[in-house]
């Protein structure tokens, strides 16, 4: 039990470790490139995007933060590869930015929406970089339309491996989410004072029999997920050489068919009789 440690990448471990206030800072700090000094507050709101209608989607963000009163910030861990990531965060960000202001309302009412994305997977293929940061800017001059929308994307797949001497802030923390085992979580909390408090807090929980118990059955609930992914695409592969195999026979039977009905044409046989012979069409074989 005294070596257990949960996995930060495990969506409910990187709730509980968020819920240290140092820790969210210096995370935010290094991935919003600002100085901790800067972050005068950050509170935890709820989770849950309202339903405005009865037939929207309800949003359930992983970890929803306040800051400095004035930006609300989106962080997500998604572990499953999920092509449509893009459009789903967009989809928060913009229930994010919506849900802020009430009917009268003025839009200098609305806060700036920031998305956090954590992934285990590779969504940018051909990209070598683990960091990319969007805005929404003009095509050809690239100056900025608006700064209340702002995406990060963090893919842990591109981290670059090796000594942890001479990363960035950012680099450190997703080495630190990324981590498994403790001599990794030791030679990282060295080097960063927010991360050493993001480890204590992971000790913590990691030790509490109540949160260990959820903690598992959120691993094996993705464990359970990706297998069950894994098993539909091996069954899909599989229909798919079978019915390869079935057409591949019926081309072949087809060609062969034909090769036969030009032979016997070739000897001055009627249409009819080769039809009778090979199932050849009998219009085909005058063609």
């Amino acid at each position: 039990m005294s070596q257990f440690l949960m996995k930060p990448k495990i969506d409910f471990a990187f709730k509980e470790i968020m819920a240290d206030e140092k820790a969210r800072t210096g995370f935010l700090s290094a991935v919003l490139h600002l100085d901790p000094a800067d972050i005068r507050e950050t509170r935890i709101l709820n989770s849950f995007l309202r339903k405005v209608h009865e037939d929207d989607k309800l949003g359930i963000l992983d970890v929803r933060i306040l800051m400095n009163d004035d930006m609300e910030i989106d962080t997500e861990i998604q572990l499953s590869k999920l092509n449509v990531w893009a459009d789903r965060s967009l989809f928060y960000v913009a229930k994010m930015f919506t849900e802020q202001i009430e009917e009268g309302q003025k839009y200098d009412v609305l806060k700036k929406c920031v998305n956090i994305s954590i992934l285990d997977f590779v969504l940018f293929q051909g990209e070598p970089e683990f960091y990319s940061c969007f805005h929404l800017l003009e095509d050809t001059r690239h100056f900025l339309y608006t700064d209340k929308m702002e995406f990060h994307v963090i893919e842990l797949p591109k981290l670059p491996a090796g000594p942890v001497e001479g990363c960035t802030e950012l680099e450190l923390w997703a080495k630190f989410i990324n981590a498994e085992r403790k001599e990794e979580f030791d030679m990282l909390a060295e080097k960063n004072p927010y991360i050493d408090s993001a480890y204590k807090q992971l000790q913590v929980i990691s030790q509490d029999q109540r949160m260990r118990m959820e903690y598992e059955a959120r691993e094996k609930a993705v464990r359970d997920y990706n297998q069950g992914m894994y098993e539909a695409e091996q069954r899909g592969e599989r229909r798919g050489r079978e019915e390869g195999q079935r057409l591949g026979r019926e081309e072949g039977q087809r060609l062969s068919r034909e090769s036969i009905a030009k032979n016997m044409l070739s000897l001055g046989l009627s249409a009819e009789t080769i039809f009778q012979a090979t199932g050849v069409h009998v219009d085909q074989i005058r063609n």
